[in-house]
């Protein structure tokens, strides 16, 4: 939350703006690094290399939710998709029997909804009730909280839904912030979801209401928090116990593979938004698509990101020191006056 404050006061001044105009090269390369990771490792099949391209496709030039690509694609893997081969047999993933507390029962999954869903919908169900749903803090418990429940793919998959929603429909920051936010979630402590903060902080720090706006800030970042990272313990509590039961049916391999193929497509879409908004100054709309002005290319920006790309790729240095070194080369070049932001 302390970054986030930082940001607000200090983001655009001096050495500080050179030091995310490089850590926005950077994590352009990390999340390009993460899906070929990720393609390399689910687009075994060319049915599977299909189904992510239909993904991009439709994420990138259709607009279509996020939600809707991902259970297309589970129902696609579920109905004609082979069942992907078992790793492993047994009872559980140890090849061991499941202990008693870890089985499914009903009585367990009733005591763990009745405990952590209030935990997680009461506060929404109360910001609702007291402030009206236009208010900024029910907008955003609400949003994030139906964030937690698509939560399929990891981080970036998510992000680039936020993204989506927090930048083009809500309008709660700009796509430039929107990636110095992913810049500060990528060089901190935690899980890189925490960007989600951020966009929570932005949203109630520029709509605060009758409170100060550092104040709104700060609350709206917790609750961000709150409303994201509440619905784990719902699904780890009363879900997990089921997970076991559930490996040996082979259309749910099925269609989690293909959803995992879904998410690379996910993920390049991502990756080619953060690439129009890090690479080029300005973008136009051609057709509803925002698509880059070529005229408007940032040379050390491009210098940047395929600096950061040849340690990834080239010398397996990791994400972290890759981080440090574009933030510090962005924040010499904005020292030397070759860098304005």
């Amino acid at each position: 939350m302390g970054l986030s404050v930082v940001y607000v006061l200090y983001g655009q001044i001096g050495i500080v703006a050179g030091l995310f105009f490089g850590l926005k090269a950077g994590v352009l390369a990390v999340i390009a690094q993460a899906w070929w990771k990720l393609a390399r490792r689910a687009l075994r099949t060319g049915a599977l290399r299909a189904l992510a391209g239909a993904a991009f496709v439709a994420l990138f030039f259709l607009h279509a939710p996020f939600p809707l690509v991902i259970a297309l694609a589970g129902a696609v893997g579920a109905l004609a998709l082979p069942a992907p081969s078992p790793a492993h047999g047994g009872d559980s993933a140890l090849g061991e029997e499941t202990p008693p507390h870890a089985r499914p029962s009903l009585a367990g999954f009733t005591r763990a909804v009745a405990i952590w869903a209030p935990v997680w919908l009461a506060p929404v169900a109360a910001l609702w009730l007291i402030l009206g749903p236009d208010n900024i803090f029910a907008r955003l418990a609400t949003f994030f909280s139906g964030t937690a429940l698509i939560t399929f793919g990891g981080a970036y998959s998510v992000l680039a839904f936020v993204a989506q929603q927090a930048v083009e429909r809500f309008h709660w920051l700009s796509p430039h912030e929107m990636l110095d936010g992913m810049g500060l979630a990528e060089t901190t402590p935690g899980p890189l979801i925490m960007v989600l903060q951020f966009v929570g902080f932005l949203a109630a720090f520029r709509t605060p209401g009758p409170l100060a706006p550092l104040l709104a800030g700060v609350l709206g970042g917790l609750l961000t928090t709150w409303v994201t990272f509440a619905p784990c313990f719902l699904w780890v509590f009363a879900g997990a116990p089921f997970v076991e039961a559930l490996r040996g049916v082979k259309a749910l391999g099925a269609a989690l593979s293909a959803i995992s193929a879904a998410v690379a497509g996910v993920i390049l879409n991502l990756t080619v938004w953060l690439a129009i908004h890090t690479l080029f100054r300005e973008t136009v709309t051609f057709h509803g698509l925002d698509a880059p002005a070529w005229q408007s290319v940032n040379l050390p920006a491009v210098a940047l990101a395929l600096g950061a790309a040849a340690l990834l790729f080239g010398t397996r240095a990791g994400a972290t020191a890759t981080l440090a070194a574009a933030a510090a080369a962005g924040a010499a070049l904005r020292a030397w006056g070759i860098v304005v932001v």
